[in-house]
């Protein structure tokens, strides 16, 4: 039976992977000075530290039906029942980051405020401040948020690739709703990925404990610089256990300014899938070369196509960064934009060649909710992606629509319409007609629901 990692998430503890510490300072009975030296002491660089670390809290409006059976319209309607569907409300807690002082930007997880209602921050002084979303990466599991306040203190940004195995850290959020709490520990691994946590992969890995609502908080060196954020555990039993996970800060930043840009991250196409070269294929391959990221396929017409790769060509670098992993690719295209060139080097064989391929646009038909269905006026569709459950994406909503108010989210997947599994666009249009209700099971995260619309 497999480890389970968990991330954390507001209303469930054990599901939740927030990093977050506490500094526990046993004193009692040590001396303030040793051989006329001072002992050494972490609050100097926390009391600097600490107020740029803030406490978030969300709610969310669900719609409930207090029988299941409700959820059916054709139930109502043979036993002419009323709708007895009433909004319940979902409350989380996280932590968060003030990485920009002057314009009020707090750094969280996307699982911290996904698909909230209202974002409340709590600062280290004990104002509490609305916040405004500005962009999420649910991929990543990055998301800005926005307050409005004078006196705000920011962690100043060190560069992540800098750190090394056994460097000190310092983890500070908010775990169990307590408070801000402080952990010290250590820099366990680097460049972890393969966990199957995030989309985008490269952890730091540290003893720090983390527990549930850490998500979002600080991970700091011992210059109180931001060098990465809590996001998951190894939690076999929904506890710590010394095994946390962070997103390094050099990782965060590109992404941040994508999302103060635009509120999102469009991200491109290099038009290959890649696996681990294992030393099977090495030996399939006849490689010298042990280490890299062996293309499985190429997609027709993609860049990577263009370019000139091919399947059996074994990826060793990218934009100057070294190809270990087919994680490692994905990272290093990931973080790239639309019109981005990709410097590849890679062995056809034992032969060593080198390429530049431009990042591309992926096509991925939309369509108005309206032409569908009146009651999904306000909705932008489109079928979702292969790595997704299969169904229809909605990727966007107005907050003024009908299908808001009835509890319809951005990244919400309709997996059956009418009662009638639909895998994309084609086959939910095929389903519905446009003027009668429309029973629609959606899929959230791990939660699934109805949701009538008439």
């Amino acid at each position: 039976m497999s480890t389970p990692l968990v991330k954390q998430r507001f209303l469930t503890p054990i599901f939740s992977i927030c990093l977050f510490i506490s500094l526990t300072v046993s004193a009692a009975g040590l001396p303030p000075y040793v051989d006329g030296q001072p002992l050494p002491s972490l609050a100097p660089m926390l009391e600097h530290s600490m107020p740029a670390v803030v406490n978030i809290s969300t709610s969310t409006n669900i719609q409930v039906n207090e029988n299941p059976l409700m959820q059916d319209p054709y139930f109502r309607q043979f036993f002419k029942a009323p709708n007895q569907s009433r909004q319940q409300q979902k409350n989380s807690l996280g932590s968060g980051v003030i990485i920009d002082s002057s314009q009020g930007l707090v750094l969280t997880n996307n699982h911290v405020i996904d698909k909230a209602d209202k974002i409340m921050v709590t600062l280290n002084d004990g104002r509490q401040l609305n916040a405004e979303l500005i962009g999420t990466d649910p991929e990543a599991d990055i998301a800005i948020i926005k307050v409005t306040a004078e006196n705000l203190t920011q962690l100043p940004i060190a560069d992540s690739s800098q750190l090394r195995v056994g460097d000190f850290v310092v983890a500070i959020g908010n775990p169990f709703g307590l408070g801000q709490t402080v952990t010290s520990g250590i820099v366990s691994a680097l460049g972890r990925s393969g966990l199957g946590i995030e989309g985008y992969e490269d952890f730091i890995q540290t003893d720090a404990s983390i527990n549930p609502g850490n998500s979002g908080g600080a991970l700091v060196n011992l210059r109180g610089e931001l060098i990465g954020m809590n996001t998951a555990i190894l939690a076999p039993t929904g506890g710590n256990v010394g095994i946390g996970f962070a997103i390094p800060s050099n990782m965060i930043m590109p992404i941040k300014d994508l999302l103060v840009k635009h509120g999102e991250v469009k991200r491109g196409l290099l038009g290959v899938t890649t696996q681990d070269l294992t030393p099977e294929l090495v030996n399939a391959f006849n490689l010298d070369n042990k280490h890299g990221a062996a293309i499985s396929r190429i997609e027709s017409d993609s860049p990577a196509a263009k370019a000139g790769l091919e399947p059996g060509d074994i990826i060793v670098l990218a934009n100057g960064r070294a190809v270990k992993s087919s994680q490692d690719i994905r990272n290093i295209v990931g973080l790239l934009q639309i019109g981005d060139n990709v410097n590849i080097e890679y062995f056809r064989g034992n032969e060593k060649k080198s390429v530049v391929a431009t990042i591309a646009k992926k096509e991925q038909p939309q369509l108005a909710g309206e032409k569908l269905h009146r009651l999904l006026k306000g909705t932008v569709l489109s079928s979702t992606q292969k790595d997704q459950l299969e169904g229809v994406l909605i990727e966007k909503i107005q907050t003024t629509s009908y299908a808001w108010k009835m509890g319809l989210r951005p990244g919400d997947i309709i997996v059956s319409a009418n009662r009638y599994r639909i895998v994309n666009l084609t086959e939910l249009q095929k389903v519905i007609a446009p003027n009668n209700p429309l029973l629609i099971n959606i899929q959230r995260g791990q939660e699934g629901f109805f949701v009538v619309l008439r």
